[in-house]
């Protein structure tokens, strides 16, 4: 099944170059920023743009570190991220947008509402890896980690194409519960060429591994205040995680959206972490259902 093809950019970032891709055509109808999560790329989003209206403006950057953008040292600060996403936004303009993200890119998003809110009329955090606040005062007395300890800095990062790196996934958790459609894009847009002709993961596993760590060490709670447009935060299914890893359960902070001037809680009890991946058509549907109500 395909979709609607994008058109790919380059912006000139402060920090370096953003691949960024665009769907429809500004001022008919909202235009809606798509932020993706932790390792994975813009072209993830590929089936939820499919389920929307024909013609809706979509804008989905790679966040550095990611995809075809470009690389630092360490995705540590999600901050910088964020300061990227200001960048772009201010740049192609089309003020103001509906923001949707997953996972850090909620987490992204929620960030740029609150240092461009002018820019920002809605908010959909898709289980945006915020935990309580005491956790990131309990974490920051701990001090920096090394991402090269982290499990996921030793991912497999060498392979022959797309197909091995699908048949290799396709049956474990937690792609295994993924629309194959999306596991497909996944595998088909994150791989990059290397200099002795195999392919390897558009984000590496030290800077996945990294940007893991980097949610310790962004405190958003003292900017939470203001985020003036209205947020709706969607949970995964609750329950006790057996790791830090585990996603098959929210990693999301049940009060989260009490923290908000104007926040909703919505729970889709039986999915994963992985919501767009599982229901990129239902996530669609609730997209365009929000941005209408903001953007009249």
């Amino acid at each position: 099944m395909s979709g609607p093809q994008p058109v790919e950019h380059r912006f000139a970032a402060p920090a370096g170059e953003i691949c960024w891709f665009e769907w429809g055509t500004a001022g008919q109808g909202p235009s809606i920023l798509l932020l993706h999560a932790t390792g994975f790329h813009a072209r993830c989003w590929d089936r939820v743009v499919a389920a929307l209206p024909e013609g809706t403006h979509v804008v989905a950057p790679d966040l550095r570190g990611h995809g075809r953008s470009f690389r630092p040292d360490t995705l540590s600060d999600w901050g910088l991220i964020a300061e990227d996403i200001a960048a772009l936004l201010r740049a192609i303009g089309h003020w103001p947008l509906f923001v949707a993200g997953h996972s850090m890119g909620g987490f992204v998003g929620a960030l740029v509402a609150a240092r461009m809110p002018d820019a920002v009329c809605g908010l959909l955090l898709v289980d945006p890896v915020l935990l309580p606040p005491e956790w990131y005062h309990d974490r920051a007395a701990e001090g920096p980690l090394d991402p090269a300890d982290h499990p996921v800095s030793r991912r497999r990062n060498s392979w022959i194409n797309a197909d091995e790196m699908f048949a290799r996934f396709a049956d474990r958790a937690p792609y295994a519960s993924w629309k194959p459609e999306v596991l497909h894009d996944y595998c088909d847009y994150g791989l990059l060429p290397t200099g002795d002709g195999s392919l390897e993961l558009a984000c590496s596993p030290y800077l996945e591994a990294s940007a893991y760590l980097g949610n310790a060490g962004c405190d958003i709670y003292p900017l939470i205040g203001a985020i003036m447009c209205p947020v709706t935060v969607l949970r995964a299914r609750t329950g006790e995680r057996t790791s830090t890893m585990d996603f098959s359960i929210s990693p999301t902070w049940p009060e989260l959206a009490k923290q908000f001037r104007n926040g909703h809680d919505m729970q889709w009890s039986e999915l994963s972490h992985f919501i767009p991946m599982e229901t990129p058509e239902r996530l669609a549907g609730l997209i365009i259902e929000l941005a209408a109500k903001q953007q009249g």
